[in-house]
């Protein structure tokens, strides 16, 4: 079982449908599901005990939903980059120890420091700024990319 946990909602029509074709072609491979927490205002985030706060309101909010047997890839600045071809490797080393994945898109200030000490692995999806929904959707697709390598399928060129 994978789940996408993301910060915020995905309000942009087309990313949902680009979001949902990707889960559709991830369900032969595994049950997968994204749940989406409330992010908050970002009003005074220039003043640093401010963002603090709304990281750590939304990490709690990301981890009242993380079971302590969920191995947890969170996507960080500070992760470790990889290719597809090693992801589809994490992919199947972790299937086979956990029986649940759960990758975590924190809010736009970036992830609170619960998030990053509860975090199995901390994975750096490119050195590129993405929006938040674009994130999903790259990551929907590296999943999905990595179930197509292992599975000898074409998709990957």
């Amino acid at each position: 079982m994978i789940t996408l946990l993301c910060v915020g909602r995905n309000k942009e029509k087309a990313l949902r449908l680009l979001q949902e074709e990707y889960v559709k072609r991830i369900l032969p491979f595994s049950r997968i599901e994204v749940i989406e927490v409330k992010d908050e205002a970002n009003i005074h985030t220039d003043r640093e005990k401010e963002a603090d706060k709304v990281k750590e309101l939304e990490a709690d909010r990301v981890l009242e939903k993380i079971k302590p047997t969920d191995h947890v890839i969170l996507l960080d600045l500070h992760g470790q980059m990889l290719d597809s071809m090693q992801l589809s490797q994490k992919l199947e080393t972790w299937s086979m120890h956990h029986s649940h994945l759960v990758f975590v898109i924190a809010g736009s200030l970036g992830p609170g420091k619960q998030l990053v000490q509860r975090a199995d692995y901390r994975w750096k999806l490119s050195d590129l700024t993405f929006t938040h929904l674009m994130t999903r959707i790259l990551i929907l697709e590296q999943i999905y990319r990595g179930y197509m390598i292992l599975n000898g399928r074409s998709y990957h060129k």
